[in-house]
């Protein structure tokens, strides 16, 4: 099994083999001196950490003839065609890895979130929309109800069904200002139910989240969100 961690030694290891270091440099008596001393071994622990749980049976003596022969400029056992093929074979392996992973992510959260909502539906003062957006007042406010192309300025908290909570406003003491037609369709929908004024808790199912693409490495693919959000104004 290989990941980014792989990619990120191999890079490293790239790297080392372009710097200007003498591979006949005086044996290492197991006590780091010297930056260089601290270098190397720091570059070691680095390409190592990257080895691990690769496909390939690890045997350092070959990946040590390896390196001296790009330090001491030796002709090298593999042909540059035959390189390039070992270096694609690793990144399509690195690839179908993340693939399987994302869709492993998926599937849990898609099954974690069905049996939310399922039981979250049944709850006192919980509401549930044609979209399958679910939502619950918190507050009722007095004002006007936003349209799909107002702007509005709200407070909000983002979390995940385990209360983790991943975006606040209130956090970072500052309301954000946005177009409903410039955000995620939960959203748009649950905020056009509110009056200013109002504070609800929203409960997103992922299609009208993020999807299957999620949000970076914060939100996973296919995950169930839970916004509280408070209408503070309509511009």
């Amino acid at each position: 099994m290989i990941g980014r961690n792989f990619l990120a030694g191999l890079t490293l290891f790239c790297l080392v083999a372009s710097l200007p270091l003498s591979a006949k440099a005086a044996g290492f008596k197991g006590k780091l001196t010297t930056d260089n001393q601290k270098f190397n071994y720091f570059m070691g622990l680095q390409f190592g950490a990257a080895l691990k749980g690769v496909l390939f049976k690890v045997d350092s003596e070959i990946i040590d003839r390896g390196i001296k022969d790009v330090l001491n400029g030796e002709k090298l056992l593999l042909s540059e065609s035959e390189r390039i093929a070992v270096r694609d074979m690793m990144v399509k392996q690195v690839r179908e890895e993340q693939l399987a992973l994302v869709s492993a992510a998926a599937k849990k959260n898609r099954q974690e979130g069905a049996a939310f909502l399922k039981k979250n539906r049944k709850k006192n003062g919980v509401r549930t929309t044609s979209s399958g957006l679910q939502y619950k007042i918190l507050k009722k406010g007095s004002g006007p109800r936003p349209s799909m192309m107002d702007t509005v300025t709200v407070n909000y908290r983002g979390t995940f069904l385990n209360g983790k909570e991943f975006d606040s406003s209130y956090k970072r003491n500052k309301p954000t200002t946005f177009p409903l037609n410039g955000v995620i369709k939960g959203w748009s929908e649950g905020v056009q139910l509110m009056n200013v004024g109002s504070k609800y808790k929203l409960f997103i199912p992922s299609n009208l989240a993020y999807g299957s693409r999620g949000a970076g490495d914060a939100i996973g693919p296919d995950s169930t969100l839970i916004f509280e959000i408070e209408l503070l104004s309509i511009k």
